[in-house]
Formats: C-alpha cells, sequence, structure tokens
C-alpha cells in the first residue's frame, strides 16, 4: 500500500509539472506572438494563430483523401492514380456503373470505335524499333512505354534498384536523368538511356566539358543503350537541374562529380551551345566516341530553331540527324522547380508534340528520328492520345513513381517523402522494398501496354503503333469535338 501511495504521489507531482510547463510555455508564446511584427495572424490570434500553419501543411496529405473529388486535383486527381495503383498491384482496373469523367471540357480527347474492332486473334505485339540506323550500336526498343528520367539523388537507392529491375523484367528501358549512371542502375539490369545534362554529371572534366574518356568509360557498360542530350526539361525549361545539399550525399556527389552537402545547381543551358550547328556538332560527336543511339530532349517554346536544325541536317546528310528527340510538355515533371517556370514556361505536349512531329514531316525526317513523349502520360488514354498523334514512345517519370507507392505528398525536393522515394533518409527508405516494388514496376508497365493496346484494338488496328489522327476526336469550346487530323492535318515531305 505504501509503494502504491508513493507512486501516485509521484504521478500527481508529474501532471501538475506537466500542466505547470504547459501553461508557462503557452505564456511564452502568447508573449511572443503578440509582440512579434511578422505574422499578422499570430499577432491577431496569439498561440491559436499557430495552428495555421500546422493545418495548412497537413492539408497537402489529407485533402486529396477527403476534400478533392475524383477528378478534380491536380496535378493527378484520384481516379488516374486509382488506376496507377491498380495496374502496379496486378488488380482489376475495370470500373462500373458509368464513367466519372466529364466529357465536356475543351481538349479531351475521345477515341472512334471501329464498328468491326480488332479481334484477339487477329491482334499483334508492337514489334521493336530500331532507334539510331547510322550508329555503332543501334538500339531496338521493344517497349512503347518506358521510364523517364529521374536521376538518382533526386531519388533513392531502393527506388533506382525497384525501377531497374522492374524495367528489365517488363522490358522496358530506364531514363538515369542527369544525374550520372549509379551502380543501382546497373544492377538491375535494364536497359539504360544515359542522360547527359548541362552540368555534364558523370562525364565531366574540371572546367565541367564532356570528358571522352569518361563518356567511353560510361559507354562500355552493355546496358547503356542509348545517350540522351537534355537542352531543356518540363519541370524547369531555361533553367537547370536543382538538387539540394540535404540530398547531395557522398555517394551522390562522387558519381556527379561535384562536392558532397553542397546544392547541385546545373547552368541553365549548355554553355557551348549557341546554334543549330553546335548542337548538331555536339550530338554527333556524342554518338561517334560512344557507338550509341544519341538525341536529344527539349521542352517546345519558340520553334523556329527546329526549322534552322532540320534544313541543317538536310544540308550535312541525314546520317548526321539526332536519333530521337524526346519531347516533354512545359506543364511540369518530377523536378523541383520555381513555380513561375513550372506553370508558366513551355508549351503543353497536347501542343508541342503535333508541332514536332509535322516538322519533322514536312523536311522528309520522319522516319529518321524517332519520337519519344513525355509528361503527364500516366493512363492509357494519354498514350494512345501520343500514339495517334504521331510520337513512336511514351516515357513517364511520374506514373512509375506512383507504381513505386507514391502518394503525391509533394515532399520530393524537401528529403521527407513519405514513400521513400525521394528521400536518402534511411527510417523512410526502409519502407520502399526493391525487391517488391520491382513488381508492381513491372505490372504497371505491362499493364499499360495491354490497355493502350485495348484502345487500338477497339479502333479496329491490330497494334498501337497503327493508330492515327483520325483515330482520335478533340472536344471544342461549343462542346462538339473535331477529329485530330482536322486540328492537325498531315503534312507531305517537301523533300520527297
Amino acid at each position: 500500500m505504501e509503494n502504491t501511495f508513493w507512486f501516485l504521489q509521484f504521478l500527481t507531482n508529474l501532471l501538475i509539472l506537466l500542466i505547470g510547463i504547459g501553461i508557462v510555455t503557452v505564456v511564452v508564446m502568447y508573449i511572443i506572438d503578440v509582440t512579434q511584427t511578422t505574422h499578422t495572424i499570430r499577432r491577431n490570434f496569439p498561440v491559436v494563430g499557430r495552428f495555421r500553419y500546422h493545418f495548412e501543411h497537413l492539408g497537402e496529405f489529407f485533402r486529396q483523401y477527403f476534400f478533392a473529388l475524383d477528378r478534380e486535383e491536380m496535378p493527378f486527381n484520384r481516379a488516374q492514380r486509382s488506376w496507377a495503383y491498380r495496374a502496379a498491384k496486378g488488380v482489376d482496373t475495370t470500373v462500373a456503373f458509368g464513367s466519372t469523367l466529364n466529357l465536356t471540357p475543351t481538349g479531351t480527347p475521345i477515341f472512334v470505335n471501329c464498328p468491326y474492332p480488332t479481334l484477339e486473334c487477329d491482334a499483334v505485339p508492337t514489334s521493336p524499333l530500331v532507334i539510331g540506323p547510322h550508329a555503332a550500336q543501334p538500339y531496338e526498343a521493344k517497349s512503347i512505354y518506358n521510364v523517364s528520367a529521374m536521376s538518382y539523388g533526386a531519388i533513392s537507392k531502393p527506388a533506382v534498384l525497384a525501377l531497374s529491375n522492374g524495367s528489365r523484367m517488363a522490358g522496358n528501358w530506364l531514363n538515369t536523368g542527369e544525374g550520372g549512371v549509379s551502380q543501382w542502375h546497373l544492377e538491375g539490369g535494364a536497359d539504360i538511356v544515359f542522360q547527359i545534362g548541362t552540368a555534364k554529371y558523370g562525364v565531366r572534366d574540371g572546367n565541367g566539358n564532356i570528358d571522352d574518356d569518361k563518356l567511353r568509360e560510361i559507354a562500355s557498360h552493355k546496358q547503356i543503350k542509348m545517350i540522351e542530350l537534355k537542352l531543356s526539361q518540363g519541370a524547369k525549361p531555361g533553367k537547370g537541374g536543382i538538387l539540394p545539399g540535404a540530398k547531395v550525399t557522398d555517394e551522390i556527389a562522387k558519381i556527379r562529380g561535384i562536392p558532397a552537402g553542397e546544392d547541385s545547381i546545373s547552368p541553365n543551358r549548355h554553355p557551348e551551345i549557341n546554334s543549330a550547328e553546335d548542337l548538331l556538332d555536339m550530338i554527333n560527336h556524342i554518338r561517334d566516341v560512344s557507338g550509341r543511339p544519341t538525341g536529344f530532349k527539349a521542352v517546345i517554346g519558340a520553334y523556329g530553331w527546329l526549322d534552322d536544325l532540320f534544313k541543317l541536317i538536310r544540308q550535312r546528310g541525314i546520317e548526321s540527324a539526332p536519333d530521337f528527340i524526346t519531347v516533354d510538355s512545359g506543364d511540369g515533371g518530377t523536378g523541383a522547380a520555381p513555380m513561375s517556370l513550372i506553370d508558366y514556361v513551355g508549351l503543353p505536349i497536347k501542343e508541342s508534340l503535333p508541332l514536332v512531329v509535322d516538322k519533322l514531316n514536312h523536311y522528309g525526317l520522319r522516319e529518321r528520328i524517332k519520337v519519344i513523349a513525355s509528361g503527364k502520360l500516366i493512363n492509357p488514354a494519354g498514350v494512345a492520345y501520343a500514339l495517334c498523334v504521331g510520337a513512336d514512345f511514351v516515357n513517364s517519370a511520374r506514373g512509375f513513381m506512383f507504381a513505386l507507392g507514391c502518394i503525391q505528398a509533394l515532399q520530393c525536393n524537401k528529403n521527407t517523402c513519405p514513400t521513400g522515394i525521394t528521400t536518402h533518409d534511411k527510417k523512410l527508405q526502409r519502407g520502399l522494398v526493391p525487391e517488391d516494388k520491382a513488381e508492381r514496376v513491372r505490372r504497371y508497365s505491362e499493364t499499360m501496354r495491354k490497355e493502350v493496346g485495348v484502345i487500338a484494338h477497339s479502333c479496329g488496328v491490330p497494334e498501337p503503333r497503327q493508330l492515327r489522327r483520325f483515330h482520335c476526336r478533340i472536344v471544342q469550346q461549343d462542346g462538339r469535338s473535331v477529329p485530330l487530323d482536322e486540328l492537325y492535318p498531315e503534312i507531305e515531305s517537301a523533300y520527297d
């Protein structure tokens, strides 16, 4: 009984102490709030006003679950994410009781079904497509849907391992992003597209220029199938990559050739590329040194430079052409970026993709230069639209992030990603098990290809690359839809 009494006395004293500390804390916070002059809400509503910032932060996480409707959230709504999750998990992707998609907004694509759709026995798998016939080692690409650029550093080691292993199993390629090739890219066994950004990470010399010996070393890995020269990206056209110092670990710094713990800021463009001549010279130099098909990635804004480039290719000969062009949408991507760029700079893929394809047709280069579309194409309809317009391949970063378990917490640039995808915090990475998530990557890629095929078969063609512009209509302001081939008539070559 005596021990019990003393224990209760201790708890009572502890409770009084905690209450006292709480009261003192509230009083101190009150005094601080009413005397500070920076925050109006805290000055007018001391102590209570502090909760506003906490709730504002929590809103990023809970808004998508409790308040946003299935089709209204940005950048990806619940319906889009749910399809990606179900596809990655290998569960039923069908829905019932009618579509929740509003088909009346301007720009909505509607595919025109054929009265005699393709029978399963007549459907054929998408054939591999050769990229870079004039390179020493052309690449026979098997998948129409592939992993877009995400750097090791921007994403974590387990995320890279899962993407590489899953891509190997699915037969699609994995783009390294501008952060260089890590052992985790190679360990998974996937076909790899090595991206060279404006800072030349992984192949830079002491002055930030391309080191040919390092480029040859990179190309010595058999998994490196292509090289992509990044001119700009959807998240921040006109600005270089941004990797906060908190995410520049010793390993990442070594791969990139930069100091650890410091912000990794790439130049806003390649200093040595000032013209179509410079761009073509750089592409041919990289291809000659590496032996790999080489192309470039760009967000399209101004487009007169494309005419200059394509005219120059016609003068030099089509063997001098880039082997592919990756057309990135101007409405953002996985990278951290100023809001002014991510919101307002660069054409969206729906406008830029037909523009590039039409110019290639006009200059007679469409067969020589393959077109890769990138930008918010995480569901089958978006991929099918890109193929209708004229893309040969589609890349996605955020779609595969959803396959890894991304919940759109919008913490990608803060090293606090709750799913372990974009953080180097070991405690948070623990939740991302590469072996499990690799299977999700495989299933997502395979399900995407399958359901794009379903759209193609509904339109009456045996495989997705046979989709054409007349297979898709676009809703206009008056609510009527117009065929894509009327909005963007096919351009005939001026060089035949």
